[in-house]
């Protein structure tokens, strides 16, 4: 008995050697096929970067035209700043800062907006903030940013990165010891920002995320303007691999962005015209 028992485990351990045999053939016959499927397999995720203990970050949501605003503070002095705020939301980022106790001294924007007025002039008012955007934007602000210029709240900086595409005027903004960017429309969660307007240029896009943005750490966290899909943040390392147009050549690209066929957005007549002025002529009026 003691035998047959030895001999059925040989046999099992076999029959459990060759089924891994086969399953790894199998699968490297699937990867082959799928180099994509590949790389992500052969990769383990990069450790993820923390929050320093000084550091607040809040994520906002606007549900009418799903954009991401991010209230950033230094714990320590009470300097915070917004990033791309909507006007809608003004009077809610507004409280928000207040209720926190702290002190905006920034609201910002990646790009002049089509698809919602910023609310950036309206927080000024409401807190004395200054307004930022990029030079080549041609919208009115108290400041006016070029690449490699810095945001300072606290002890903490901003690094301004240039990556026109969508718009000529797209700002991304790189915080470098909390792991982050903020890319606006320049990259979206598996996706990227139409160039069909606003002196888009599909070739330039390209080029800058590939350039300035894929050769960050592929650890930092990306976090956009918007989402339509319920997903909060990405990271260098995902959308390197998974982003469905940014995967693609330079060539493949720019056909696939010169063919989406999208609608004219709905509030841009509304939304362009005031962005340029700082979205200050259109504030809601008290309820």
């Amino acid at each position: 008995m003691v035998y047959a028992g030895r001999l059925v485990n040989f046999s099992l351990r076999a029959i459990s050697r060759l089924s891994t045999v086969q399953a790894l053939n199998t699968n490297s016959k699937l990867l082959a096929n799928n180099p994509r499927q590949l790389s992500t397999t052969m990769c383990s995720f990069p450790e993820r970067i923390e929050f320093s203990s000084d550091f607040f970050f809040r994520q906002l949501f606007d549900g009418e035209s799903s954009t991401y605003s991010y209230l950033l503070a230094d714990i320590s002095t009470k300097e915070a700043v917004i990033i791309d705020p909507v006007l809608e939301q003004a009077k809610r980022d507004a409280q928000l800062v207040k209720d926190l106790g702290l002190q905006l001294k920034y609201a910002i924007n990646t790009h002049m907006h089509a698809d919602h007025i910023t609310g950036s002039g309206w927080l000024r008012q409401l807190t004395g903030c200054q307004t930022i955007i990029a030079a080549a934007s041609g919208a009115k602000a108290d400041l006016h940013l070029k690449e490699g210029d810095k945001i300072q709240f606290g002890r903490h900086s901003i690094d301004a990165l240039a990556t026109p595409g969508h718009t000529n005027g797209c700002m991304s903004y790189v915080i470098k010891e909390q792991g982050c960017i903020f890319t606006g429309d320049t990259i979206l969660i598996r996706g990227c920002g139409r160039t069909d307007f606003q002196e888009g240029n599909p070739k330039n896009l390209y080029e800058n995320v590939h350039q300035k943005i894929f050769t960050l750490p592929e650890n930092y966290r990306i976090y956009p303007a918007h989402d339509y899909k319920g997903q909060l943040e990405s990271t260098v390392w995902e959308e390197k691999r998974l982003n469905p147009r940014l995967t693609k050549n330079l060539e493949e690209f720019i056909k696939i962005m010169n063919n989406l066929n999208l609608p004219y957005p709905k509030k841009i007549d509304v939304s362009v015209p005031a962005n340029r002025e700082c979205g200050v002529y259109d504030i809601p009026k008290e309820q």
